[in-house]
């Protein structure tokens, strides 16, 4: 598990004439993106990109540094992807190898929440309790506030992590349920939903179990079947229901003993199954942020959803304003011990980038404001 994290603004203007009021039409929906293109970008044009992954390796053991960088992009006129440096195995990257791409899988989460609640059920403004009975829904937060973290459920804490540390490591084969993976969460009481943003991973094991529930399927088939294989994700995987496909870098987790095919292996990725437990390309990971956000994969109301909010935080979504230097943007980070991943999409632009690093805890946003500063003028 381990996995850390570190809008849109209708304004409606009522007017008066002839002393009437002047009815105001509903806000418009955002188009949707075209398709994705398929022009792969020319080699010369993409020597700028491919020149920042191997800044990133040049100096691996700085902040912002790493041994190993994969990124794509991915634009309605064109895509291009690149990787340098190596795993924490030695082994070279390519483009295609998938990592762990940790809290990034909680876009999939809301995202399929949404579309069950647009066919009907859930409620996204009844208790989750209404849905899923369990200690920590006991404060009646709604299924709309988990979404957003701010139902007041407080997140895994250091103690925390260190015993789930030590059962994975007595049985790194060992398959996890949801459910189980909730019974490392301490004794920290619930707060008053609704009152502040407050990053929670068990919220998302939560909303994992309300979509087995509601669809009666393992997690990893209903987001394969609602999400992955609409937008045409060929190499992702949601662990621990599917197993990354190879090319897949190796984690040197020492709690996982042998490598076993999962990342890092089958009891951490069942146990960040939910809100961490995803495994992808970078190419891949930059799809589904442009299939998303743009609407193509759940109605643009729905992403408009997703994507509102007046802080840090939609659902499911973080929010980086003008935090790149391309505009408004979304998506979010991810933070595993051996890989950190950012996704980030902005609108205006029609644009998705993912930038993956084969090390954990590092300063990843710069690395993505200068990877974002070097496809500006591509954009054009």
């Amino acid at each position: 598990m381990r996995w850390s994290a570190t809008a849109l603004l209708v304004i409606a203007l009522v007017g008066c004439s002839g002393g009437g009021e002047v009815p105001v039409p509903a806000p418009e929906t955002p188009a949707a993106f075209p398709a994705p293109g398929t022009q792969v970008l020319a080699p010369g044009k993409a020597k700028a990109l491919q020149d920042e992954l191997a800044q990133i390796v040049q100096f691996p053991d700085s902040p912002s540094g790493s041994r190993g960088a994969t990124a794509a992009v991915v634009t309605d006129r064109w895509t291009w992807s690149g990787a340098a440096g190596t795993d924490s195995r030695g082994t070279p990257l390519r483009a295609d190898t998938s990592m762990a791409v940790a809290s990034i899988t909680k876009t999939f989460i809301a995202a399929e929440v949404l579309l069950l609640a647009s066919k009907g059920s859930p409620n996204l403004e009844l208790p989750l309790s209404r849905y899923v009975p369990h200690r920590l829904t006991a404060n009646y937060a709604t299924v709309r506030q988990h979404l957003a973290m701010t139902a007041a459920v407080p997140d895994y804490q250091p103690g925390d992590f260190a015993r789930l540390d030590r059962a994975a490591a007595a049985a790194p084969e060992k398959h996890w349920t949801l459910a189980e993976s909730l019974n490392f969460v301490g004794d920290g009481r619930l707060g008053e939903p609704g009152q502040a943003f407050i990053y929670s991973n068990p919220s998302y094991v939560l909303l994992g179990m309300l979509i087995e529930k509601l669809t009666g399927l393992p997690l990893a088939a209903a987001l394969r079947r609602d999400l992955a294989a609409p937008a045409g994700l060929r190499h992702a995987a949601f662990q621990d229901g599917e197993k990354p496909q190879p090319p897949a870098a190796v984690d040197d987790d020492p709690a996982c003993g042998v490598p076993d095919g999962y990342l890092p292996c089958r009891a951490f990725a069942s146990l960040a199954a939910a809100p961490g437990g995803l495994a992808a390309d970078a190419p891949t990971v930059a799809r589904w942020g442009y299939q998303l956000y743009g609407g193509r994969v759940i109605p643009a109301e729905l992403v408009s959803q997703m994507t509102d909010g007046d802080g840090q935080y939609g659902l499911g979504t973080m929010l980086f304003t003008r935090q790149f230097g391309l505009g408004d943007a979304y998506g979010h980070r991810g933070d595993m011990p051996d890989h950190t991943s950012l996704l980030v999409v902005v609108p205006a632009k029609r644009v998705s980038i993912a930038l993956i690093l084969a090390d954990g805890g590092r300063s990843i946003d710069r690395r993505m404001a200068e990877l974002a500063k070097a496809v500006e003028p591509l954009l054009s």
